[in-house]
């Protein structure tokens, strides 16, 4: 009891509260309010002799540029969806059948945006709005407006919308390019649906190349981001946009430590396009491209481990009309220096089909030139557009494999992959379950069961994309 007493009187003095009068009371609310001012003010704050950033002018200059994006997307009813009133008066005819109506179901996505011109034009993911058949945006003042969708590009993941309005505040746009690894960063967006959210944290690295259906050199950092945030600003300690917050990396649905962006310079290229033109055609070579590394350099007698790798051509595609051969290494595009694998599809996508790109290719110890009319999106895998009607054993591996309908693509929001119809064997002891959708094996997207078998063929171990439900995981089956 003695304890607690005297705490509390140490409390009270190093407060400040102990022996003031009124004007003393005055002095020392100045004093704090001084400090607090001077803290606002400051980009810095001091926590252990170690120099912090202050993100609350940040926050006050460009929080009024993000908005919060809702999405009514409208999904088509399957045959286990059909209300069982109506099954029930079947019975009674058509007459009575016609009556009955089944409610078309709505699914609604939370995401983030940015305005990014005074006339309403706003930045956002491709995924957030792809489907909706209604866009309601609202800003940081409370007002509401409704999107009309412009376009979107699900290679890049962004989508432009409008709304009717003007003198709005717009965000600065930087450049990424300028992005330190470690340089602090702040996300600020409606994770959860919680609105005006910030978050904040470092760049962990740039250039992230992602197994998926993007094309995009990602930013990553440690910055928490959750579904809802989505579509919104990545900001640098300059208030300037620097990256669109789009996707992480999770095992639970939620953030865990590692959070991906777009690079700015890419997305305002891609609206810019989208505005002009209402949608994108990116250039495809028709190939599948591997990280050239140390060892594989090494073994074909590169000096140094640049450029990309030729893992697979796809039949009939710009890169095997050209001459592409597997094993050849993609060094430059019209002169333009390939640094490393994840580049190549950044340069060749942001062409256009039909353009003429000559290739700068070492093959067999020796620099030739490849000149390739580059196709388009409409035939840049396998015959994407003609679903196989049969189904795949692999016995070896322990799997059953089928097509991905359209539909269940358009649900799940992808544009390749396999789908798991029974796993039995080893692919059953590493947890691959029926259902699953295979994205990716040994990162060459898989878009048709017959591509899947070509890429296992001889082998006794692979490394498997898997999709289930909203989660993405790796997977290795090794098999004697």
């Amino acid at each position: 009891m003695k304890i607690i007493k005297f705490l509390s009187v140490l409390f009270l003095i190093t407060s400040g509260l102990v022996g003031c009068g009124k004007n003393n009371h005055q002095t020392n609310d100045e004093n704090i309010q001084i400090i607090r001012e001077n803290a606002a003010n400051s980009n810095t704050v001091a926590k252990n002799g170690v120099s912090l950033p202050n993100f609350v002018n940040l926050v006050k200059q460009v929080g009024n540029t993000v908005v919060n994006i809702t999405a009514n997307i409208s999904i088509e009813d399957t045959e286990e969806d059909i209300d069982p009133l109506l099954e029930f008066f079947r019975q009674f005819g058509d007459d009575v059948n016609s009556k009955i109506k089944p409610q078309p179901k709505i699914k609604t996505a939370m995401g983030s945006g940015f305005i990014i011109s005074k006339d309403g034009y706003i930045l956002t993911n491709a995924h957030v709005v792809n489907g909706a058949t209604k866009i309601i945006i609202k800003t940081m003042d409370k007002q509401e407006f409704t999107g009309k969708l412009i376009g979107l590009d699900t290679k890049t993941d962004i989508a432009l919308l409008k709304v009717d309005a003007n003198n709005l505040n717009v965000a600065k746009i930087g450049n990424p390019y300028n992005l330190e690894v470690g340089e602090w960063v702040a996300a600020i967006g409606a994770p959860f649906g919680f609105d005006n959210s910030v978050t904040e944290g470092i760049v962990s690295a740039k250039g992230r190349n992602l197994a998926n259906d993007t094309i995009v050199p990602f930013i990553q950092t440690d910055v928490p981001v959750n579904p809802g945030n989505s579509g919104g600003p990545l900001f640098n300690l300059n208030g300037e946009v620097v990256g669109i917050n789009s996707q992480i990396y999770s095992r639970s649905g939620g953030y865990m430590g590692i959070s991906f962006s777009i690079p700015i310079d890419i997305a305002v290229d891609i609206a810019n396009q989208l505005k002009k033109y209402g949608k994108i055609s990116h250039g495809m070579l028709g190939i599948k491209i591997q990280t050239v590394t140390k060892q594989l350099a090494l073994s074909f007698g590169l000096e140094k481990p640049v450029g990309a790798l030729v893992a697979q051509v796809l039949p009939k595609q710009s890169g095997e009309k050209a001459g592409l051969k597997s094993g050849d290494i993609i060094l430059k595009v019209d002169g333009k220096i390939v640094p490393e694998s994840n580049s190549l599809p950044l340069i060749i996508s942001s062409k256009k089909p039909k353009d003429a790109v000559n290739l700068t290719v070492f093959r067999d110890k020796k620099i030739i030139i490849i000149k390739a009319i580059l196709g388009g999106d409409e035939n840049a895998s396998i015959d994407d557009k003609k679903e196989d009607k049969t189904s795949l054993k692999l016995d070896k591996f322990g799997l059953a494999i089928s097509p991905v309908t359209t539909k269940l693509k358009k649900d799940l929001n992808i544009i390749n992959g396999v789908l798991v119809v029974n796993s039995f064997g080893v692919a059953q002891l590493v947890g691959i379950m029926p259902n699953d959708i295979i994205l990716s094996v040994d990162n060459i997207e898989v878009n048709n069961i017959s591509q899947v078998g070509a890429i296992l063929k001889g082998k006794s171990i692979a490394v498997f994309l898997i999709l289930r439900k909203e989660q993405k995981m790796y997977v290795t089956i090794a098999v004697n």
